[in-house]
């Protein structure tokens, strides 16, 4: 899989703007033209994806994300990604609609926490709707890997995050975020995967990476899109 990619962005619009820039963050270029070609949506109108799997709202965000993604590839990309893991609920459905790959964020995030040395459980900080879906419980058991969910208080205050701050543009309780982690290691966890995009918004501006407990998927998958367009990741031997 290479060349130019198809990013289904504004969900949410401050994610796939961190998306953006740790593509080009990760991409090792001396110019211009070795960075990563790259048509971008950022249709930010996309339903809520956590209010519809939760029952909340008649607004079904698979349709509109399939028919985006059959756009990008009439614009002639080569595959397809999408910075959100609520989202991934709806890959199947984006992936029927078109010929081109789409590149799951949750499938690449755990396949990173199962190459971790010693990794056996991962902790999980994500929507109530990722978390209602089950698609990281199921890559995690496909993968031999147990799964540790917050408490319902642990889950409210991750939501209260992602929706009242960090999507609202207010700054996040990166405190708040860490103890829910903290808690998350005592119960077992080895790694803390940070699913959820708006909480990768804060890792980048916390510098959250720094500490070897969490793995924040939309790294993952700006890394892993450098690779499948065909380009260099920075700092990669050879």
């Amino acid at each position: 899989m290479s060349g130019e990619v198809g990013v289904i962005g504004g969900v949410g619009p401050a994610a796939t703007v961190s998306f953006l820039d740790l593509v080009v963050r990760h991409t090792d270029a001396g110019r211009d033209q070795d960075h990563v070609d790259m048509v971008v949506l950022q249709h930010a109108s996309i339903p809520d994806r956590t209010a519809y799997i939760l029952g909340d709202s008649p607004d079904d965000p698979g349709p509109v994300m399939a028919a985006d993604a059959r756009r990008l590839e009439a614009l002639g990309v080569d595959f397809v990604v999408v910075p959100c893991n609520t989202a991934h609920h709806f890959t199947d459905e984006v992936a029927a609609a078109v010929r081109i790959p789409v590149l799951s964020i949750v499938d690449e995030t755990v396949d990173e926490v199962a190459a971790r040395p010693g990794a056996s459980a991962v902790g999980l900080l994500v929507t109530s709707g990722t978390l209602a879906s089950g698609v990281y419980q199921r890559a995690a058991a496909e993968r031999g890997l147990a799964v540790v969910e917050p408490e319902a208080d642990e889950q409210a205050r991750v939501m209260s995050i992602i929706y009242d701050q960090v999507k609202a543009g207010r700054p996040a309780d990166v405190d708040a975020l860490r103890a829910v982690a903290g808690r998350l290691a005592e119960r077992g966890a080895d790694v803390v995967v940070l699913g959820c995009t708006e909480l990768s918004v804060v890792a980048l501006q916390h510098d959250l990476l720094a500490d070897p407990l969490f793995v924040d998927s939309l790294d993952v998958l700006a890394r892993r899109t450098v690779v499948r367009s065909g380009r260099r990741l920075r700092g990669e031997a050879g």
